[in-house]
C-alpha cells in the first residue's frame, strides 16, 4: 500500500460505510435532476463508443448513459459495485480503492465526477491515473464550487440534499495546479449548475442560459475542467518524419504566386502545397500553372467547385495526402517562413491544433484596418467564451491540425452543418467539440504587396456575429 498514515485509514473506513449505508438507502429526490444533468453535459463531451474509466462510479448510471464500447467503473464501496453490476451487466465494475488503482488498459476518456471533493490525497490518484492514459487521452472533472459550501451544508441538514462527510473545497487554481504536479495540462474549463430546483421552465432558464453568461456564472453549482497527459513522447506517428499539406485558397492573388512556391519551406519528410484557385477575375489559375511548370516543387492546382474560402479549404484538404495539414493564405500577410513553427507543435504533441494570432506582435501600418482590428478582438473573445479555451485571433488564415484529426472533424460536421463561409470555424468548432487542445501562435503580421483584401469588413462581420449566435446554440446553450 502506498501510505501507511492511520489517519488515512480511518478517513476511508468512515468514507466507505458512508457509501456502503447510502446505497442502501432510496436516493433523495432533489438529485435526480442534478445527476441528469451532469450526464447530459458529459455526452456532450464524450463522443458514445469511446473508451471510458470512471472513478467513483456509485450505481454505474454516469458511465452507462455515456454508451461506451469499452467502460469501466472504479468504486471503494463494495454495495455500490453490486447495485451497478446488477443495474447495468454489459459494463465492467471493480471494487477497488482510487489511491491504489491497479487496472489494466488505457482509455479514451477519463471520467472523475464529484470524486476528487472526497477523496484523500488527489495528486495520489492523479498520478496513479497516468499509465492508463494514451497520448489522446482526456480526464474531464467535475467538481463542487466553494460559493455552494454554505448553501449545500445547510441542504444537507434539512435533508434535500445526500449527507457527506467533511469534504475538500478545492478552487479551480487549486485543479490546476495539482493536474500541472501529476504532468497534465488543463486545457478546458467552465461552470455548470446554477439552479437545481426541478422546476419546469425556471430551471432550462436559469440552467442553459443565466449559469453560461457573467456574473451569473460566478454561482454555478460545478466546475467542470477537461485535461490531457503532458508527455515528453512525442506522437505515433506512422512515419518517423511526417509529410505536410500546404493548402492556399487563392483568389485574384496572381501577383503572391512565384513568391509561395519560393517562400514555402520544406517541413517534415515532405511537403506537397496545394493550390486551390477560386473564382478569380485576373489569370491567378493561369499564373499558378506556369509557375508550377518551372518549379520543381510538388505542387498541384485545382478550380475551386464552389464559391467561398470555406469550400475550398474543404475541397483542397480532401485531396491533400500529408500527414499534417496547413493552411495558407495567397496574399503572404502571414509569411510562409513561419510554418515550421507549427510544424514542431504538432509534430512534439504540444498541441492538436495551432492556430495563427496576429495581434501579439506590432503589425505593419497597412496590415489591419482599424474596425476590422476592433472586430477581431471582439470575436475573439467571443469564441473565448463560446469554446472554453482562449484565442486570441480567430479570424487568422493560417491554422495547423493533424489529417487525422481532420477527418473526426469531417466525420462529426453534422452536428454544425456547413454553416462556415470562411473555413475557420467550421475547423476551431470541430477541434473544440473534439476536445483537442488548441494552442496560439504569434506571427508578425505583414503588408499585403499585391491586390486587395477579399473581406467585406460590414457584410462579414454580420455575418460572423451570426454564426457566433448560431454557434453558442450548439456550443454554450445546450
Amino acid at each position: 500500500m502506498w501510505i501507511s498514515d492511520i489517519a488515512f485509514e480511518e478517513y476511508t473506513k468512515e468514507r466507505k460505510q458512508n457509501w456502503d449505508d447510502n446505497a442502501s438507502k432510496e436516493r433523495i429526490h432533489g438529485g435526480d435532476y442534478y445527476r441528469e444533468w451532469l450526464a447530459k453535459t458529459y455526452r456532450h463531451c464524450i463522443p458514445s463508443g469511446s473508451k471510458v474509466l470512471e472513478l467513483g462510479c456509485g450505481r454505474g448510471d454516469l458511465l452507462a448513459s455515456l454508451k461506451p464500447s469499452k467502460g469501466l467503473g472504479v468504486d471503494f464501496s463494495p454495495a455500490m459495485i453490486e447495485l451497478a453490476k446488477k443495474n447495468y451487466p454489459s459494463l465492467n465494475f471493480i471494487c477497488m480503492d482510487a489511491h491504489i488503482l491497479s487496472i489494466e488498459g488505457t482509455y479514451d476518456y477519463i471520467v472523475v465526477s464529484d470524486v476528487v471533493n472526497d477523496v484523500w490525497d488527489v495528486q495520489e490518484i492523479l498520478v496513479r491515473l497516468r499509465p492508463f492514459c494514451h497520448n489522446e487521452t482526456r480526464l474531464i472533472f467535475n467538481f463542487f464550487s466553494q460559493v455552494w459550501k454554505a448553501p449545500l451544508n445547510f441542504a444537507r441538514k434539512l435533508g434535500l440534499a445526500n449527507r457527506n462527510l467533511t469534504q475538500n473545497w478545492l478552487t479551480c487554481e487549486d485543479m490546476r495546479n495539482l493536474l500541472y504536479l501529476s504532468g497534465y495540462d488543463v486545457f478546458r474549463s467552465w461552470p455548470e449548475f446554477l439552479f437545481p430546483w426541478d422546476i419546469p421552465i425556471l430551471r432550462s432558464f436559469f440552467n442553459v442560459y443565466l449559469a453560461k453568461i457573467w456574473p451569473f456564472r460566478l454561482f454555478d453549482l460545478t466546475n467542470f475542467m477537461i485535461a490531457r497527459p503532458r508527455s515528453s513522447i512525442r506522437p505515433q506517428w506512422k512515419n518517423d518524419r511526417p509529410t505536410v499539406s500546404v493548402l492556399v485558397p487563392a483568389r485574384n492573388e496572381a501577383g503572391n504566386i512565384e513568391a509561395l512556391i519560393e517562400r514555402i519551406p520544406d517541413m517534415g519528410g515532405g511537403t506537397e502545397i496545394i493550390f486551390v484557385e477560386g473564382n478569380s477575375t485576373d489569370n491567378t489559375y493561369e499564373v499558378i500553372e506556369r509557375t508550377i511548370e518551372k518549379s520543381s516543387r510538388n505542387c498541384r492546382l485545382y478550380r475551386q467547385p464552389g464559391r467561398g474560402k470555406g469550400d475550398a479549404v474543404r475541397f483542397g484538404f480532401a485531396q491533400a495526402n500529408g500527414d499534417i495539414l496547413m493552411i495558407l493564405d495567397a496574399d503572404i500577410t502571414v509569411p510562409p517562413e513561419d510554418l515550421p513553427r507549427f510544424y514542431e507543435v504538432i509534430y512534439t504533441g504540444q498541441a492538436e491544433f495551432v492556430n495563427g494570432v496576429r495581434l501579439v506582435y506590432p503589425m505593419q501600418k497597412q496590415a489591419m484596418r482599424f474596425f476590422n482590428l476592433l472586430g477581431n478582438k471582439f470575436f475573439s473573445a467571443a469564441f473565448s467564451w463560446l469554446l472554453g479555451q482562449p484565442l486570441r485571433d480567430t479570424l487568422c488564415g493560417t491554422k495547423v491540425l493533424t489529417k487525422e484529426n481532420y477527418e473526426h472533424i469531417v466525420a462529426n460536421r453534422s452536428y454544425f452543418g456547413d454553416f462556415d463561409p470562411f473555413g475557420d470555424f467550421d475547423l476551431l468548432f470541430g477541434a473544440a467539440k473534439l476536445n483537442l487542445k488548441i494552442v496560439d501562435m504569434p506571427i508578425r503580421y505583414r503588408d499585403r504587396t499585391y491586390g486587395d483584401t477579399n473581406i467585406e469588413r460590414w457584410k462579414h462581420g454580420w455575418l460572423l456575429l451570426k454564426m457566433v449566435v448560431y454557434a453558442a446554440f450548439k456550443i454554450k446553450f445546450v
